[in-house]
């Protein structure tokens, strides 16, 4: 893996404070112009250049390559906003485009332009598009020679085993794909069990927060893991699409059908050669003018012909690819959303709790007001005799004893009431 990073490092822009020309002159100041100022890294800058990895259909063999926006557009056959997708300055959902030359992959880390021949990847030292070279390498070598040869008749023959190349550089960036969200899941859920239930034992604000901090991030994971899965839906949904992703079969087909017209041009033109009539050079076109015209008639044939073939054409092998990965997406959704429901179970159970304690205070809090209910009762018959009058009880020794009990049972009387109202109307279980 070092190795390889230090193989897929760009190289540094050489500084221009070295470089000398015959017409240079210093300026009037005794100052050198641009010192200290990379002018090919400026060059670079303005003409868009950008660093890509490229892996070689063929061989397997990868290098670094720097080109810029428009050369990518012409080689690819690209539009402009299909680029846009790959572009590290901007975050776009993950896609997956079918196009007439190439297929567009934006899949987390994996920005890359699969066509039949390479695969364009945007360079970068993260680990998983690293290791996406390293696999799509392994895989392009360990695959068998004999899985492509052509009988006598002259037919292109594969063995049941056989994918072209777009398609194993396109499962090797929905394995990566894959690989990171699963094991992105799988953290979330190491830390999201035991704090769920450290939360359920002891209600904090500090396990509050993390719990918040924790469901913002698995809804941020659960919306990139829907959104993967519906690309692989949607890609599975329309024939159309996959059987445009057929890259080898269109361009295996396209030069056929371009050997059959040159070989017929060369013909014609052999046959134009043995005539011995004079021809007047002003009423016979150039070759190449004839050549053009037929070349152009040949891709509108094509044209046509891929797309009636393209409703009817075998898109097994793609549809299968695409359902493996299509499980996998959605296992890492299901753990997911168990995640997210075992979050609103403990969630509710600790609503539960804090009802059951508000609960307990308020019925605490009536038996409180009860209490000092019957105890006003004491102040009540304190206030009426302590009032300045003189009456015949006062002259009674076991008067105030009387009084006390007479008050106190009373008391008890209310208070016991109280609370038979209170069980009988279930406001408290006593």
């Amino acid at each position: 893996m070092a190795d390889l990073k230090e193989r897929l490092l760009p190289p540094k822009p050489a500084s221009a404070t070295n470089l000398r020309d015959s017409s240079y002159r210093p300026s009037a100041s005794g100052r050198q112009p641009f010192q200290g100022v990379d002018v090919l890294g400026l060059k670079k800058r303005g003409q868009g250049l950008r660093s890509w990895i490229r892996v070689d259909a063929a061989t397997g063999d990868s290098q670094i390559i720097e080109v810029d926006k428009f050369t990518i557009m012409r080689r690819c056959d690209l539009p402009a906003r299909d680029l846009r997708l790959l572009d590290p300055l901007f975050v776009y959902p993950s896609t997956i485009l079918g196009r007439e030359k190439a297929i567009v992959v934006n899949l987390e880390q994996i920005r890359c332009i699969i066509t039949a021949d390479e695969v364009l990847l945007l360079n970068s030292l993260d680990s998983y598009v690293l290791q996406y070279v390293v696999e799509l390498q392994r895989r392009l070598k360990a695959a068998g020679r004999g899985e492509v040869w052509r009988s006598e008749e002259g037919e292109l023959k594969t063995s049941p085993d056989y994918l072209p190349f777009e398609f194993r550089a396109l499962e090797v960036a929905l394995e990566a794909a894959c690989t990171f969200l699963d094991t992105q899941a799988a953290e979330l859920e190491i830390e999201a069990y035991p704090l769920l239930d450290e939360l359920t034992s002891k209600i904090s604000t500090l396990n509050l927060e993390r719990v918040r901090r924790l469901k913002s991030r698995l809804v941020a994971l659960t919306r990139r893991v829907q959104k993967v899965r519906d690309e692989i839906e949607q890609l599975m949904d329309d024939d159309g699409d996959m059987a445009e992703m057929y890259l080898t079969e269109k361009k295996s087909r396209m030069d056929s059908l371009y050997d059959g017209v040159e070989q017929s041009v060369m013909t014609g033109y052999s046959t134009q050669q043995s005539i011995s009539a004079p021809v007047s050079p002003v009423s016979s076109p150039p070759e190449s003018r004839k050549l053009e015209r037929t070349f152009s008639v040949a891709r509108s044939r094509h044209d046509g012909m891929s797309s009636s073939v393209s409703a009817t054409e075998n898109i097994e092998e793609l549809e299968m690819l695409l359902e493996a990965y299509f499980v996998v997406i959605d296992s890492t959704l299901n753990k997911l959303t168990s995640l997210k429901e075992y979050i609103d179970d403990t969630e509710d159970f600790i609503n539960i709790q804090l009802d059951n304690v508000r609960n307990q205070l308020i019925q605490f809090e009536l038996l409180l007001t009860t209490a000092t209910f019957v105890v006003a009762i004491f102040g009540v018959v304190a206030g009426i005799f302590g009032m300045n009058f003189m009456i015949p009880l006062f002259d009674s020794p076991s008067a105030f004893t009387w009084v006390l009990v007479i008050t106190g049972v009373t008391g008890a009387i209310i208070f016991c009431s109280f609370l038979w109202f209170f069980r009988y109307k279930r406001l408290m279980p006593l």
